[in-house]
């Protein structure tokens, strides 16, 4: 008997198998004009929206994030990577829908003019990443907690993209200087 989450690995396994290819067309419909349809089960690309710093974005499902703007540290000497210079940001997720939501799906990428940047856990500076990414936020509830990123020692543009999971359709990019 197969459970939803072997389905939903199936599923996985076909898209990404699915990725980079371009659906092929009908040569009788292309020559009469007609369109073409695109194969079921291929996910289009997600839909990125910029937003600010200091801003909220609410996400399609119902789940809500808000970003701080960025705060410039030095990290501690158990700070990992080590690091001359971090950013953090405070990040709320408020569940705004009608089923919990598990945190667990949230992702942060933080990019440093278009390279990936590291982030940093710092425990002794209170930055730890999703400490409770295994809990649900129940709807009407919000968790908050901190991230840190690793950065050059000079101003910079950084961008922060936001995905409360890997199937969502949407994709938060925090954008600004730091």
């Amino acid at each position: 008997m197969r459970t939803p989450r072997h389905a939903l690995i199936v599923c996985a396994l076909l898209a990404l198998g699915a990725c980079g290819a371009t659906p092929q067309t009908d040569g009788a419909a292309a020559r009469f004009g007609g369109e073409t349809a695109v194969p079921q089960g291929v996910a289009s690309a997600p839909k990125r929206t910029d937003v600010r710093f200091g801003s909220a974005y609410r996400f399609s499902e119902g789940v809500a994030v808000s970003v701080s703007s960025p705060r410039s540290f030095r990290p501690s000497d158990a700070a990992y990577p080590h690091s001359e210079r971090a950013v953090a940001f405070e990040i709320v997720v408020r569940n705004e829908g009608h089923q919990p939501y598990r945190l667990s799906g949230l992702s942060a990428n933080a990019t440093v003019d278009g390279i990936q940047a590291k982030q940093v856990l710092d425990a002794v500076q209170g930055f730890s990443g999703i400490v409770d990414a295994g809990k649900d936020v129940l709807p009407g509830h919000d968790v908050r907690f901190n991230m840190a990123f690793a950065m050059p020692t000079d101003l910079t543009q950084l961008k922060l993209a936001l995905r409360t999971s890997p199937a969502s359709g949407d994709i938060a990019q925090y954008c600004g200087r730091a």
